[in-house]
C-alpha cells in the first residue's frame, strides 16, 4: 500500500537500518515476541531516538502496544512512546477478529477496520488526539509525530490512515518530497517496517 502511495520502504533489523529512513511502522505480530527481538538488536533504543529526533512512528495492532506506556493482560514492557493504557486482545482472541466500521475525523465516511486479536485502548493520556473510534473507545491516536491504530489498515483498500502517516513524514520535514498539496500528489519517503522475528 505504502508503494502504492509513493514510499519507499525498506525492513529493519538493526539500528544501522534505521538511518535516512523518514519513519517507522511497527506491524502486527506478537508483542513480546517482538519487544524481545526489539530488545536483542538495540532497536528498542534506537526507535525511542527516532522518536525523540521528531520522526513519525505508526505502530499498528501489536506495534500500537509496543508504543503504550501502560500495558494489561497481562503486563508487560513496553516502548512507552504514547501516554495510554492497552489491553491485549481487548477484543477477543483470533476467533473474534472482526472487520467493521467505525467514526473517524480523517473524512466524513465510516473508517473500515479489521482487528484481529486486538487492543483496547483503555485510557489516553492529556494531548492524544483521536482520530477513529470504535465501540465508543479510540481506535486510532496521534500526538505528536507518533500514531497509533488497535487495527490492521493495510488489510483494507483504504488509504486514508497511510496517507495520514506519510503526511506526517512530510511534515518532519526530513523528507525529499516533492510537488503539490493535492491529495493525488506522490511523495518520495523511505519508511521503515521493523522484521517481525518468526
Amino acid at each position: 500500500m505504502l508503494s502504492d502511495l509513493g514510499a519507499e520502504t525498506v525492513e529493519v533489523r538493526t539500528p544501522a537500518d534505521l538511518e535516512g529512513c523518514d519513519g517507522l511502522i511497527l506491524p502486527g505480530g506478537e508483542s513480546t515476541t517482538q519487544l524481545q527481538f526489539l530488545r536483542e538488536e538495540g532497536l528498542d533504543k534506537a526507535i525511542r531516538k527516532f522518536a525523540a529526533d521528531n520522526r513519525p512512528i505508526f505502530g499498528t495492532c501489536a506495534g500500537a502496544i509496543l508504543l503504550a506506556s501502560d500495558v494489561k493482560n497481562p503486563k508487560q514492557d513496553s516502548l512507552g512512546l504514547l501516554d495510554m493504557t492497552v489491553l491485549r486482545n481487548g477484543y477477543g482472541r483470533q476467533v473474534h477478529s472482526d472487520v467493521v466500521t467505525g467514526k473517524t475525523t480523517l473524512h466524513d465516511e465510516p473508517l473500515e477496520m479489521v482487528f484481529i486479536r486486538a487492543p483496547i485502548f483503555e485510557r489516553i493520556g492529556k494531548g492524544i488526539e483521536v482520530l477513529a473510534e470504535f465501540a465508543d473507545k479510540p481506535a486510532l491516536v496521534q500526538k505528536g509525530n507518533v500514531m497509533a491504530a488497535a487495527f490492521h489498515p493495510e488489510l483494507t483498500t483504504d488509504t486514508t490512515v497511510h496517507r495520514r502517516f506519510l503526511e506526517m513524514a512530510k511534515a518532519s520535514g526530513r523528507s525529499n518530497g516533492v510537488g503539490s498539496r493535492s491529495s493525488s500528489a506522490k511523495v518520495n519517503f523511505k519508511l521503515a517496517k521493523t522484521k517481525r522475528k518468526r
